[in-house]
Formats: C-alpha cells, sequence, structure tokens
C-alpha cells in the first residue's frame, strides 16, 4: 500500500517587496512635506512679525530696504511750484519797492523772457557760450567772446547782429525796463594804436552791441547805457587761457521793474 504525500501549498508573497519599497517612499515623502511644512511655518511666522512691526514702526528683518531713489517729480505742477518758490526767494532779496505782488509779477515776467531767453540758446547750440542768471538784481544775459566779436576787436560778427535781433525782440515789454549793457575784457595789453587801453575796448564792446539791439524800433533808447569795464570786473582768474577767456565778456542786466519806470 502507497502512501500518500501530502503537499503544502506555499502563498506567493513576493508581493510585499515592492508594497514595503511603496510604504518606505510614502514614509519618506511625509517626513520631507513634514520638514518643508515646518520651516516655512518658521518663515511665515517671521515674515508675519516683520510685516506687524512694521506697520506699527517697529523694525524687522525686512526692516533694511534696498537705497530707493526718489524720482524727481517733473510734472507741470511741481515745476510751477518751483518757479514760484524761486521768484518769491528772489524778491525778498531784492530793494524793496511799494507792493510785493508787483514785485512777484515782475519776477514772474523777467522769469518768463529767460525762459525764452534759453530756448534760444538751445535751438541754437548756443550753449556755453551764452548764458543766463536770474539774480535778485535781474536777469543776467553773459555772451563770451567769440560770439560777438573776434579776439582784440569790437567789430560785430555776422552771428552777433543775428543774436541781438533775437534777444532784442525779447527785450520788448508792456512797460519798458532798463538794460544795462557791460562790457569786459582780460588784463592782456592790446593793439595800442585802436585801443590804448582795455577801457576803450570794453567800453567800444558794450555801445555797439547796444546800438546793435536799438535797431528794434520798439525799445525805448533813454532805457538803455552801455559801459565799458576793461580787466577790473572778472570772474575767473587772468593766470590761465581758460580764465582769461571767461573774463572776456559782454553782461546784459536786464533789470526789475522800480517806481520810477511805472
Amino acid at each position: 500500500m502507497k502512501r500518500k504525500h501530502k503537499h503544502e501549498e506555499h502563498v506567493d508573497e513576493s508581493w510585499l517587496i515592492p508594497y514595503a519599497d511603496v510604504l518606505t517612499l510614502l514614509l519618506a515623502l511625509f517626513i520631507v512635506l513634514f520638514a518643508a511644512s515646518e520651516v516655512n511655518m518658521e518663515k511665515f511666522q517671521e515674515i508675519s512679525e516683520s510685516f506687524n512691526q512694521e506697520l506699527q514702526g517697529g523694525t524687522g528683518v525686512l526692516s533694511q530696504q534696498a537705497p530707493v531713489e526718489t524720482p524727481q517729480d517733473t510734472s507741470k505742477l511741481a515745476i510751477i511750484e518751483d518757479e514760484e518758490e524761486k521768484i518769491k526767494e528772489l524778491v525778498e532779496e531784492a530793494p524793496k519797492t511799494p507792493g510785493e505782488d508787483e514785485q512777484e509779477k515782475d519776477f514772474t515776467e523777467l522769469f518768463e523772457i529767460q525762459r525764452k531767453i534759453d530756448e534760444y540758446i538751445e535751438k541754437n547750440g548756443l550753449s556755453p557760450r551764452l548764458k543766463t542768471e536770474l539774480t535778485a538784481k535781474g536777469l543776467l544775459l553773459t555772451i563770451t567772446e567769440g560770439v560777438l566779436y573776434e579776439s582784440g576787436s569790437a567789430d560785430l560778427t555776422k552771428e552777433a547782429k543775428e543774436i541781438a535781433a533775437e534777444i532784442a525782440k525779447l527785450l520788448v515789454t508792456d512797460l519798458p525796463r532798463k538794460i544795462y549793457i557791460e562790457g569786459h575784457t582780460d588784463n592782456e595789453p592790446v593793439d595800442g594804436i585802436r585801443y590804448p587801453t582795455n577801457w576803450e575796448l570794453s567800453s567800444e564792446r558794450a555801445i555797439n552791441f547796444m546800438k546793435l539791439l536799438l535797431e528794434n524800433k520798439k525799445l525805448d533808447p533813454r532805457k538803455f547805457s552801455g559801459t565799458g569795464y576793461g580787466e577790473y570786473q572778472p570772474v575767473a582768474t587772468n593766470d590761465t587761457p581758460k580764465g582769461r577767456a571767461q573774463n572776456r565778456r559782454v553782461e546784459v542786466l536786464i533789470s526789475p521793474l522800480t517806481v520810477e519806470d511805472e
């Protein structure tokens, strides 16, 4: 009689290996997510505290800001406000005349004349040979040598005649202003035959330019004067070529109105 052998059935457990791998990966994922969550919560807490402190006037980790350059306000309103402030300063510095309101109106008109001259200078590429400055004494137009005259001469150039014609138009105002034309030189000796000294040279330059302006018949000659200062009112040193070039100039001073002008 044969003995029957009972065969044991074995269950396939190979699926446990990938299952264990999945569990391991899930556990690792949860650990990473938990760690990341903790870090972000800490940062979130820091940011929250910083914002609260900033809003309450305190300082925090975000209190150190990168330097930000404040953009210049170039709006029309800002420009007008700057002009008004400048005019008020000039009125305070200027000799007092009856009616401060009238003085402000006067300097406003001078400011407008300056703007128009500056536009002409820029349009024709005359800077820095021509430049303007508005002061308490009036509007000063400075013209360097070479624009109006050749070196050592008082004879006007063709360019001088064009410039004088344009400036003369801008000098025409409802109430005529006093206009002072001043000639200046450096301290170098001049041709002793035609100009014995720099006095004669500077005076003739001022008078010649004044005559050119007065070719505009709308201007009142009684309001004009021409003066030569020679070398005795320098604006720079005479020890260098650059300084001497700055000293050789013609200045046109457009004065504020006074009681006598009205």
